[in-house]
């Protein structure tokens, strides 16, 4: 049953591409317009039958299209969201996939002077260490949590649309507040990503770098596989959500001054405790 006669994804890269790769898959759209700057990875995104055609324009892009889905770095969604407001149908239904809303939010204000009705803000939960169209996979959001966070002038049947588009994908959709949303993911998403960037860093300027990568195991690799995600993105989110990375960050700074002078002291006990209760709470997150 198709939900979407024309669909256009600005940014045709791991979750764009994925985004469209699913929706094909569930027979939901009739026809996916891509957009970026680069031709070359537009083309090849046509070759691996994950959109139909593209446009390096963003007004021809958006031109009489249902819904449109920006999903670019944070940090250029207000440029983009300009030339939407330039060529898009007041019906157009605009939505995003950012991981800093309150950001997002600012930047479709900052554009169209005040949050058109038609905009809903959302959050795939969902990602990999790679990036590029040719990363995508139609599976990349089953069972993965969605979140989106309508305003109250949010016009409901849009937010119904994208729920359902999402849906249609294998998501768990759920909705949030802008402030919370933030405050959330720069707890389990942001500050993990901060601190496996962070930690490869640190040790790469080690005299002993060459050593300690040789002799790293599943650990170290486990840890830091996200600090091949894409550096342009977790930076303008770390930007944007500055400052509920900055509460979450300092709290974590100062457990871990706990833990060094615990180690320091020889504090056996404090830190068994603090292993005990982190195992603890990680298997029955896992489970």
């Amino acid at each position: 049953m198709t939900m979407i006669k024309q669909l256009t994804i600005i940014g045709v890269g791991l979750i764009g591409g994925s985004l469209a790769r699913a929706l094909r898959e569930a027979g939901v759209v009739n026809e996916i317009v891509g957009c970026g700057q680069d031709k070359d990875h537009l083309q090849q995104a046509i070759d691996l039958g994950v959109i139909n055609k593209y446009e390096t324009d963003v007004a021809k892009a958006v031109h009489g299209s249902d819904v449109v889905v920006v999903a670019v770095p944070v940090g250029a969604m207000e440029s983009i969201f300009r030339q939407i407001k330039t060529a898009a149908s007041a019906h157009t239904v605009i939505t995003d996939v950012g991981s800093t809303k309150g950001s997002v939010i600012h930047a479709i204000r900052a554009a169209y002077g005040s949050v058109p009705a038609s905009f809903v803000p959302g959050h795939p939960i969902a990602g990999t260490e790679k990036s590029g169209v040719t990363a995508s996979f139609a599976g990349l959001f089953h069972y993965r949590r969605v979140v989106l966070t309508p305003l109250e002038n949010t016009d409901k049947a849009a937010v119904t649309l994208v729920r359902k588009m999402w849906e249609a994908t294998g998501a768990v959709v759920s909705q949030m507040d802008v402030k919370h949303h933030d405050d959330v993911l720069a707890a389990t998403s942001h500050l993990p990503h901060l601190l496996a960037f962070a930690l490869v860093d640190t040790l790469a300027a080690l005299d002993e770098k060459a050593e300690i990568f040789q002799y790293a195991a599943g650990g170290f690799r486990d840890f830091t596989r996200i600090a091949s995600s894409d550096p342009k993105m977790w930076h303008d989110i770390c930007v944007n959500n500055r400052d509920a990375i900055l509460q979450v960050l300092q709290r974590f700074q100062l457990d871990l001054e706990k833990l060094g002078k615990a180690i320091a002291n020889n504090d056996s006990d404090y830190i068994l405790d603090v292993f005990k209760r982190a195992k603890a709470s990680r298997d029955q997150f896992s489970q």
